[in-house]
């Protein structure tokens, strides 16, 4: 991520604008997949729950801000959230150092759920990894970072600071 930019890379409207229509498209296959995943489990769950889950699997001891800031949802909807997904026995909260935060992990069962989607997902981005070719995956995942920017370098700190 420390490469410098190549002088040599013109981007013109439509280059950029064909790049955004990817993003986009490469997004709603995506979200097929996981909520054709989601669809045979139970009722309610959507992506804001598979999402919440797959962070937690990454980076457990996450609380509702921490979350929101992540997801870019506000701090009710990523309450909500995990208040979904505690109720179904899928997440469960600690109590923190401070009683204003309550870290939350997964339970065994909110671990398999999230497996069960992630499987799906995981598989279709090693197709697209796979057709792209064992060249093109370390620019993909460049880009990828630098589109994420802030939230990535957020994560980062999130999970560092959960380690301790």
């Amino acid at each position: 991520m420390g490469l410098a930019p190549d002088p040599r890379l013109i981007l013109r409207e439509e280059e950029l604008d064909a790049a955004l229509e990817l993003l986009f498209l490469a997004e709603a296959a995506l979200w097929a997949g996981a909520d054709a995943a989601l669809e045979a489990e139970p009722a309610g769950l959507g992506r804001t729950h598979y999402r919440t889950l797959f962070l937690l699997k990454r980076r457990p001891g996450l609380g509702v801000r921490e979350l929101a800031r992540l997801m870019a949802l506000s701090k009710q909807g990523a309450s909500r959230a995990l208040g979904d997904l505690e109720r179904r026995g899928l997440v469960a909260k600690s109590a923190g150092e401070d009683a204003r935060r309550r870290p939350a992990a997964l339970t065994p069962e909110g671990a398999a759920l999230e497996a069960s989607v992630s499987e799906r997902l995981r598989a279709q981005v090693a197709r697209a990894y796979r057709a792209g070719g064992l060249d093109a995956v370390p620019g993909a995942r460049r880009i990828l970072e630098a589109l994420a920017g802030g939230r990535l370098a957020l994560a980062r700190a999130g999970h560092a600071a959960n380690e301790r």
